[in-house]
């Protein structure tokens, strides 16, 4: 049995790593026992870099550069009996996804990779409107995700702009959201298309990436990520008789198609309706409602279900493909 306060461990301690432990923070049942860093000395009780104090956590938590998550993971499944929570993507090459495959369904059941937008209400549009009389059938999906990161004073100096070792950081870690959502909503991928760049001129890695996908089904994907631009958080889903977007802050519905001016010509749809939807907000509470469902299965000693296992290393598997295309 875990005790009332569960005690976790956490791998990273800026960034991302930080935003994750704000919301643990916020919560009663549970403490950061310890935060690793293989080097560096920070003057803080709980900070280390002995690895083997974690494995007295109830629960891990690998928040550190993508390119280490699975020699981490490979590290814990060895002596390790609690729970893994790791920040996607699970690996960075076709040989690390190949030995998570073959780990046995009981080191499985006790990891999560945070796919966090599957937590997200940006998920339910897609899983609400997939079939609906408002926007008919789904064939074409724009997803515009970017911001400033690449202009930063120290971005150079983080990870995320070696490009020696996460050259393709912007697909691991933006991009992937929306491919794993993608993916869910509308099936299986027959056609991919990736361009990348490094547009800003700062740093070695990519910090621009368009990606285009056929789905076996007919719909088209266009997913647009870069850290080397204004803020812009966009969504368009096109059907056969309306539209929907996101677009400053605002989600709007266009339909019917059947709408046409005095002399019969087509004419835009009117508004069906508008609501307020903010995309940023609503990444902070998917994350939010990520690590709740997490800490619920520590807390009440269960397996995660194999399946999201699995999906996540789907969704993994195609992003290395990508990365194979660019």
């Amino acid at each position: 049995m875990f005790t009332l306060v569960t005690k976790l461990g956490v791998i990273g301690y800026r960034n991302h790593a930080e935003r994750l432990v704000n919301i643990l923070k916020k919560r009663k049942d549970c403490t950061i026992q310890y935060f690793y860093h293989p080097t560096k000395k920070i003057n803080n009780s709980k900070f280390t870099n002995d690895f083997s104090k974690l494995l007295s956590c109830d629960a891990i938590i690998i928040a550190s550069p993508n390119s280490t998550h699975y020699a981490y993971i490979k590290k814990l499944v060895k002596n390790y009996t609690g729970y893994i929570f790791c920040e996607k993507p699970p690996v960075t090459s076709k040989s690390e996804l190949r030995n998570l495959r073959n780990l046995n369904s009981k080191i499985k059941s006790k990891i999560f990779f945070n796919f966090n937008y599957r937590f997200s209400n940006f998920n339910k549009i897609f899983s609400k409107y997939l079939n609906s009389k408002k926007l008919g059938k789904i064939h074409y999906v724009n997803i515009i995700s970017s911001h400033g990161l690449a202009f930063k004073k120290d971005y150079t100096t983080t990870w995320r702009a070696d490009g020696k070792n996460n050259l393709n950081n912007i697909l691991e870690t933006v991009s992937i959201h929306f491919i794993d959502l993608v993916i869910s909503n509308f099936g299986n991928i027959s056609k991919s298309y990736n361009s990348s760049a490094l547009v800003s001129k700062k740093g070695t890695s990519f910090d621009t990436s368009c990606l285009i996908l056929n789905h076996e089904n007919g719909v088209l994907t266009s997913i647009l990520n870069s850290y080397a631009a204004p803020l812009i958080e966009e969504l368009m889903i096109i059907g056969t008789n309306g539209y929907l977007t996101i677009r400053n802050n605002q989600l709007t519905i266009y339909s019917p198609r059947d709408t046409f001016d005095k002399k019969g010509f087509f004419s835009s749809p009117p508004v069906y309706q508008k609501k307020s939807f903010v995309m940023t907000k609503d990444y902070d509470d998917s994350l939010k409602k990520s690590m709740d469902f997490f800490i619920l299965y520590v807390k009440n000693n269960k397996t995660f279900p194999l399946k999201n296992f699995e999906s996540s290393l789907d969704t993994n598997e195609i992003l290395l493909k990508l990365k194979e295309k660019r």
